[in-house]
């Protein structure tokens, strides 16, 4: 099969073509014969050599695919309702950049009826991060409110539709006027451009001084003593991603008074019953909201597989709203 692989660790130009076995399925795995395979941000950290897959995981990149069931454990898919032929799309620990992917049974869902295979490799990635740390690690409840930070990432635009559908008030951040645009457009009800607004001084105005319920947290660094400051009491603050530094310093007073809770977690090292979980909760009660309309894939750009670096220098510029996609012939 043909695969992109990471050459050496460096810049986007070192993903290349390649030529790889075709994996096989082992016991309580299918084998997807890849249609599109999403692009994210651990799979840049992986290109530069700061995020090595878990053991046991391919060392091609890749986290989330869509395609068509090929084969795998007769028995295995049997219990999922699977059968060769049908259209997945699946959460995996590495590998979604080829060809063919073997992939847990328990770490695939159903591609959506009338959606297509880019669309459907758009959704595994972000969905199982955003369920799996705003909805069951921060609680989040209709009613309260929800600060993204990063709102036109593929992560912001899914954690968005997904806050609003289920009753939440959403604060997105961005970076330019256009993206807070976006944010908007999605159903945020307030957008901060993080540029020129100081996004604590807004969230308190916005909030009546109250402050917001759960933030999610790309950045970390110097942003944790910030949103601590614009928390409500029995506030959550969840770190998925340290892309402004491991390092914070916050006001300890402030987390003991209002009573905060700051935690965080990664996904791809995580169980199959964890992720599968996971997968549990997303068909029963995001799949009815994607079969519906009310949530929707947002793709910014699609590259052909041989094109990957192409797509990976476009994440790092920063330019995309939404999710970048490879599709193979």
């Amino acid at each position: 099969m043909q695969a992109i692989e990471i050459s050496a660790f460096g810049a986007p130009d070192v993903l290349r073509l390649c030529e790889r076995p075709q994996p096989v399925a082992g016991a309580g795995e299918v084998l997807i014969r890849v249609a599109a395979s999403g692009v994210n941000r651990p799979d840049v950290l992986q290109r530069s050599g700061a995020y090595p897959p878990p053991p046991g995981a391919s060392d091609l990149p890749g986290l989330e695919v869509a395609g068509v069931v090929e084969a795998g454990d007769a028995e295995a898919m049997v219990q999922a309702g699977l059968q060769v032929g049908d259209r997945v799309c699946a959460l995996v620990a590495g590998g979604g950049y080829a060809q063919y992917c073997a992939v847990p049974v328990g770490q695939c869902l159903p591609v959506p009826e009338g959606m297509d295979d880019v669309a459907a490799a758009s959704l595994p990635e972000t969905f199982f991060t955003v369920w799996s740390n705003v909805f069951d690690r921060a609680r989040l409840q209709a009613g309260e409110t929800l600060l993204i930070q990063g709102g036109t990432s593929g992560i912001g635009v899914t954690a968005i539709q997904l806050a609003k559908a289920l009753g939440a008030t959403v604060i997105a951040t961005a970076g330019s006027d256009e993206k807070c645009a976006a944010c908007l457009q999605l159903g945020a009800d307030h957008a901060i451009n993080y540029k020129t607004q100081d996004f604590v001084a807004e969230a308190m105005k916005l909030t009546e001084g109250r402050g917001v319920d759960v933030v999610l947290d790309m950045v970390a660094g110097g942003y944790v003593a910030r949103e601590v400051e614009c928390m409500a009491e029995d506030g959550r603050i969840v770190i998925i991603a340290v892309q402004g530094g491991i390092k914070s310093e916050f006001n300890a007073g402030l987390v003991l008074r209002r009573r905060l809770v700051i935690t965080g977690s990664t996904l791809r090292p995580r169980p199959l019953a964890f992720k599968s979980a996971i997968a549990g909760s997303l068909r029963e009660r995001v799949w009815p909201l994607l079969a519906e309309g009310k949530v929707k894939p947002v793709i910014h750009s699609v590259f052909e597989a041989a094109r990957a670096s192409e797509a990976h220098a476009l994440m790092e510029s920063n330019q995309h709203i939404g999710k970048i996609v490879l599709k193979w012939a």
